[in-house]
């Protein structure tokens, strides 16, 4: 029997899903919550055979709760997700995530991939792998890249020019520069696509 912990912050979806799971009969869903940190604790507590999370939930990601988890168990944990750019896959498989799946994966489909990441093999969508393949260049400066790992960090625009030794105004100026080249609004929204991008 293989047994599940189930992380998704949808109630709908991870009650789905457990059901679905449930039906099948050599798994067991042992457990199912709602963000990354009760994630982290039901994996702790119950000692699953994998551990399948939503790549977006509150307290941790996907990604976060996947790392946490590593520190205190060695598990295969699978991730889901509506939808994935490039540089959370390689964040995902760097944290040692075996299977990689969107939501869209039929339940009998995401079945047979825990049965093969217990096993001890790997997944990932073939979308997802060929978009990861094919991501255009990083259209950002190496000081536009800079300013944006900072903002990431919370920093505001003083701190920020105080920390890299440069006038808020240029600061500013940096900063709008990807953000035009990003196509987005604010110095928050340019600085999670690069996240997201896997770009910082």
């Amino acid at each position: 029997m293989i047994r599940v912990v189930l992380a998704d912050d949808e109630d709908l979806i991870r009650g789905a899903l457990a059901a679905l799971l449930d039906l099948e009969p050599d798994i067991s869903v042992l457990a199912q919550v709602g963000d990354g940190r009760a994630a982290v604790r039901a994996v702790t507590e119950h000692r699953p055979d994998v551990a399948v999370f939503d790549l977006e939930m509150p307290e941790l990601d996907g990604v976060q709760a996947a790392t946490e988890v590593r520190r205190v168990a060695e598990l295969p944990i699978v991730l889901v997700t509506r939808h994935a750019r490039p540089g959370v896959l390689r964040r995902a498989l760097a944290a040692g995530v075996r299977g990689f799946v969107p939501k869209t994966t039929p339940a009998t489909r995401l079945a047979a991939i825990l049965r093969d990441v217990h096993g001890g093999g790997r997944y990932v969508d073939p979308e997802i792998a060929a978009s990861a393949l094919t991501e255009g260049a990083c259209p950002l400066t190496a000081r536009e890249l800079e300013l944006l790992r900072h903002t990431v960090r919370g920093g505001t625009i003083a701190a920020i020019a105080d920390e890299v030794h440069l006038a808020q105004g240029t600061v500013r100026n940096y900063l709008s520069a990807a953000m035009a080249k990003l196509s987005v609004s604010t110095r928050h929204e340019a600085a999670r696509r690069a996240w997201e991008e896997g770009w910082i």
